[in-house]
């Protein structure tokens, strides 16, 4: 196993649950490493950090899931279900139709603007006000919204979690329900890469070790960030400004 990969599956375990975006940070350590990892090293990495969320919030997929089966649709949980569900649609269908225009080239460029993006979200949700107790009391017109949202990170550089998390906040959920709509929200999205990737192909037998340290990893750092770290909105202010230096210097460098 190239330890490359493994630094690779590192850097995803730990930084999947910051809004920082995993990806464009993955693209910075490839240059660094000497190492392309390609479309499958990365879908098979996301799988498992997906599988983190799985194991972390399993009572919330059981009782969602549960609900919705038997069809109690007026819990608290069959409402968040659907939510996830109107909030994935904009990327189902903008990944699915306009896969190839949102399959830009990763440059110091893109992901300039793209981490500038992301800055802009974070301070925008850092100083939101927070009116709603839970996620299940967001409105499906603002779950629609948040998955627009969503759909704007699939330019390089802007953090799926940043947009997703910033935008929960501003229509009024709290921190901890903000982290849960968006961590839950990265379920169907991350199944959905895996399928248009990998269709009835199973995960390379290369990758499942880098996806088994995605997941190991990624199950003690969900736990620092939900709970230690973005449980208090203006933590924001720091990853807003670490993306815009970090952007600034991108725009720079490819001039």
């Amino acid at each position: 196993m190239d330890v490359s990969i493994l630094v690779l599956a590192l850097v995803q375990g730990i930084l999947e649950w910051f809004p920082v975006s995993s990806s464009g940070h993955l693209y910075i350590f490839e240059l660094l490493l000497g190492v392309k990892s390609g479309l499958d090293l990365e879908v098979a990495l996301h799988f498992g950090t997906l599988m983190a969320v799985f194991v972390y919030f399993r009572k919330d997929i059981v009782n969602i899931v549960r609900d919705l089966i038997h069809s109690k649709w007026k819990t608290n949980n069959s409402r968040l279900g659907f939510l996830i569900i109107i909030a994935s649609i904009p990327a189902a269908i903008f990944g699915f139709l306009f896969r190839s225009y949102f399959e830009i080239s990763s440059t110091f460029i893109v992901l300039g603007f793209g981490w500038v993006v992301t800055s802009t979200a974070l301070f925008i949700g850092a100083f939101s006000n927070t009116k709603l107790n839970n996620a299940s009391s967001l409105s499906f017109s603002k779950a629609l919204l948040v998955g627009f949202a969503q759909v704007i990170s699939l330019v390089p550089g802007v953090s799926r979690s940043g947009m997703t998390i910033s935008s929960g906040l501003l229509f009024g959920l709290n921190e901890k329900d903000a982290l849960k709509f968006s961590y839950l929200l990265s379920v169907p999205a991350i199944i959905g890469a895996n399928i248009v990737t990998f269709g009835n192909r199973t995960i390379p037998s290369d990758f499942l070790i880098p996806s088994l340290v995605c997941f190991l990893v990624g199950l003690i750092f969900i736990n620092i960030s939900f709970n230690y770290v973005l449980n208090n909105k203006r933590n924001l202010i720091w990853f807003g400004i670490y993306t815009l230096i970090l952007g600034i210097i991108c725009i720079i460098f490819s001039f």
